[in-house]
């Protein structure tokens, strides 16, 4: 089980980062040519914050229950602290991936409640734009992209 949940949870962050890169484009787009807001565009947002749920829900089932990763540091938090990859998946990723989804979740409910078209966009550029850059620290881009492999 441990080993098909990260294989999905390691192709899974490819469809993620597909999803954030329209999103992305759609509002910068929107806010830099003044397009109007569609459905579209509330709806690639609202279908990256679920890519990201998915993900941290996976996530979080490997972290609790089946990571063998999270067992030896949880028997001892001072040699995980001192251990850089260790310390990465145990804390680091954890953290900044939840704050990814955050930034995500957000840039989507402050686009909703924005009054302009191109206020929506500006602040789902901006807030997807953070998402992006916690992203990109907290993903694990030496992992291959199988288990094994």
């Amino acid at each position: 089980m441990y080993t098909f949940l990260l294989a999905v949870h390691n192709l899974l962050r490819w469809i993620v980062l597909v999803l954030l890169i329209v999103a992305l484009v759609r509002a910068y787009w929107g806010w830099f040519g003044k397009r109007q807001w569609t459905h579209a565009d509330g709806r690639v947002g609202t279908f990256y914050s679920i890519s990201l749920d998915i993900q941290l829900l996976i996530g979080l089932i490997l972290y609790i229950a089946l990571s063998p990763l999270t067992r030896v540091a949880f028997s001892d938090f001072s040699a995980a602290w001192s251990n850089p990859d260790l310390r990465f998946f145990v804390f680091e990723h954890l953290l900044v991936m939840i704050l990814a989804v955050i930034f995500a979740h957000v840039g989507v409910a402050m686009a909703k409640r924005a009054e302009e078209d191109v206020q929506k966009h500006r602040l789902a550029a901006l807030w997807f734009t953070l998402s992006l850059l916690a992203i990109l620290v907290a993903m694990p881009w030496f992992r291959p992209l199988l288990p094994g492999l």
